[in-house]
């Protein structure tokens, strides 16, 4: 299994690394099926309980990430997806007004399955929310860091498989 999880997220490293810009040829970057578009992270707001014991905005404050579709299904929806780009969020406890900053800009290859299913191939920090059993974490807003894996089902419940990295619950931070 670890054998297969190093060759998969070398494999999505280095399909990462050839897309980028700047790593890859003009001509490797113009061949792909789309062109690099916006992808905006909109702010929200959860209840309290829901991921922290309190209420909370996440508000990005800085948002440069970008996607680009690699491929599609035949109905048009997209089959394999690559996100990058700069992503600082601002986490607030509505109850106390307290602040945290998170960097979730990591690189990720997006797989979509028919079934509403994703797999995450990740390099780099993303923040990812888990509900109580919702998931290999607990409950909470974490930033995830390094070199994993993110499958969810289609319930969105997620499983995160690192080859090396760390995590932290931002929710501590604005506690």
């Amino acid at each position: 299994m670890r054998i297969r999880m190093k060759l998969a997220l070398a494999s999505a490293v280095a399909l990462i690394g050839a897309a980028l810009p700047g790593t890859a040829s003009a001509a490797t970057v113009d061949s792909a099926p789309g062109a690099w578009e916006p992808a905006p992270q909109e702010a929200f707001e959860l209840p309290a309980g829901a991921r922290c014991e309190f209420a909370v905005r996440v508000e990005p404050i800085v948002d440069e990430v970008r996607k680009l579709t690699l491929a599609t299904y035949p109905d048009g929806s997209p089959k394999r997806e690559l996100y990058t780009g700069a992503l600082i969020d601002r986490v607030t406890n509505l109850e106390t007004g307290a602040t945290s900053t998170a960097d979730a800009s990591g690189t990720s290859l997006v797989v979509y399955g028919t079934d509403g299913s994703m797999t995450w191939y990740v390099t780099g920090p993303v923040l990812l929310g888990f509900r109580e059993n919702g998931g290999s974490l607990p409950k909470g807003l974490w930033i995830v860091d390094g070199q994993f894996v993110v499958r969810f089902d289609p319930s969105l419940a997620k499983t995160i498989t690192m080859l090396h990295g760390t995590t932290h619950n931002v929710c501590t931070d604005v506690d």
